[in-house]
């Protein structure tokens, strides 16, 4: 087997993958090294599994809405074992699709740590590799700060492994993974406390939202301790008992942190080999995903820009055809208007700014908003509730943000995000007709805006 490529890639997450499929497409000689598992968080760890569990943590309230319809549902009883086992399979299967793919596209894969010598070569295991690029898209770990009783606590990959499902669950963090997770666990049955040290969790989405999914997570019953940070953690007889920093005490079967991630740079780099960093910890990179390093690229939550797996995806195409496809890329990534989704209960869709964030940019704007009950729960007593939320540039019309926090979320706000892309303005959403009944055609028909000066 060959050891010298033109490009080497460390870490076959979606970034790797994508980077190393395309730079092969285009006619380079492409190695992939991996130490864990092939797709990255978001297949193993991540998107795909937390939302596979998300959508089996839903089922209790579609159980208890059938009866709304003149269905009777009784007896039913949850096998954690089954869901997990199911995920686990499944993403077995994605493993091999993204193997296949690599092999398909004539890219040479080897399993093991890689590790940058400098110089244009990388080592896996007892391998020395050559080559004239190498591209760093190792990703990011979770960070559990330094605390007593640290040894006690679970990470989020701990979740989707969990030999039995706790009863009793505290979620520490305030940002959309703490989140997401703490409904989760809340829908498949465990009593659920979450805790942030802020004010109010999801620090940098828009102010209206946040505050929604706060007042529809407590209506579910999920414990929202805000203003709070957990001092320390004592093991006794298989329980958690977590004092908080005001001195108060509470007791858990687990604890689960969700404290943010950090770029993943375990012996990545022999001495003297490693490139400038930025102060936050992450791999400093320019425009063109290069290093301080001539030939050493860096993409992915590894440079810490926007932790989205779309994102990786479209920084390894931008990259491969940048290096080596016939037509290069005219302009810089663009990291503007990126569409996100939150998989909380309930779901948040959001692209664009903030309000917050508009008013910082432009001197006046218009907020449209629309609080309704989602008309399939208009049979029973649930009062689910969902928020839609337009920010419009007051002296351009143009749609700077939309946010939307309930049911669909995701699905709705993808459609709308090519719009706001291509600058669509708040007349441009009027004339549109809407699909009526539909949660989505609120969009089109909001009429009534409030101006909000900077």
């Amino acid at each position: 087997m060959t050891t010298e490529f033109d490009l080497v890639v460390i870490g076959a997450g979606s970034g790797g993958v994508r980077a190393a499929r395309m730079a092969a497409s285009h006619g380079a000689n492409v190695a992939i090294i991996e130490e864990r598992f092939f797709g990255g968080t978001c297949v193993n760890v991540g998107c795909v599994p937390k939302k596979l569990f998300s959508y089996g943590s839903h089922f209790p309230q579609e159980f208890a809405l059938a009866e709304d319809y003149g269905y009777t549902v009784k007896g039913w009883d949850f096998d954690w074992p089954t869901l997990r086992d199911n995920k686990s399979r499944e993403i077995s299967r994605l493993n091999g699709i993204y193997q296949r793919i690599l092999n398909q596209a004539g890219v040479t894969i080897f399993e093991g740590h890689g590790q940058v010598l400098g110089g244009g070569k990388v080592s896996v295991g007892e391998t020395v590799l050559t080559a004239r690029h190498i591209l760093v898209a190792v990703g990011g770990k979770p960070f559990v700060p330094d605390l007593p009783g640290r040894e006690h606590v679970r990470i989020s990959d701990d979740l989707f492994y969990l030999d039995t499902l706790p009863k009793r669950v505290a979620v520490v963090g305030g940002g959309y993974i703490a989140t997401e997770f703490a409904g989760i666990l809340h829908g498949l049955g465990c009593q659920v406390t979450q805790v942030y040290r802020g004010d109010l969790f999801l620090r940098g989405f828009d102010q209206d939202i946040r505050e929604f999914i706060a007042e529809q997570m407590k209506e579910q019953g999920v414990t929202l301790k805000f203003n709070a940070d957990v001092a320390s953690i004592e093991a006794i007889n298989d329980e958690k008992h977590v004092t908080y920093q005001s001195g108060e005490q509470a007791v858990f079967d687990e604890v689960f942190y969700a404290t943010g991630r950090i770029p993943k740079l375990d012996d990545l780099f022999a001495e003297g080999a490693a490139p400038t960093m930025t102060e936050g910890g992450a791999i400093k990179v320019d425009d063109g995903f290069a290093t301080s390093i001539d030939g050493l690229y860096a993409l992915g939550d590894v440079i810490d820009r926007v932790q989205l797996t779309p994102v990786a995806l479209a920084e390894g195409m931008w990259l491969a055809a940048q290096l080596y496809g016939e037509h290069k890329p005219e302009a810089a990534m663009d990291y503007h208007n990126i569409a996100t989704a939150v998989f909380s209960h309930p779901n948040i869709g959001t692209v664009g700014l903030t309000q917050e964030q508009a008013l910082a940019r432009v001197p006046a704007v218009r907020v449209y908003k629309s609080a309704f009950r989602p008309m399939r729960y208009t049979l029973g007593d649930k009062q689910e509730r969902s928020l839609i939320k337009l920010i419009v540039d007051d002296a351009t019309d143009k749609v700077l943000g939309l946010h939307m926090a309930g049911e669909d979320s995701a699905e709705i706000t993808q459609g709308f995000a090519v719009a706001i892309k291509m600058g669509a303005t708040k007349a441009d959403f009027d004339a549109t007709v809407g699909i009526h009944p539909t949660a989505a055609e609120e969009l089109v028909t909001m009429r009534q805006g409030v101006l909000v000066q900077a």
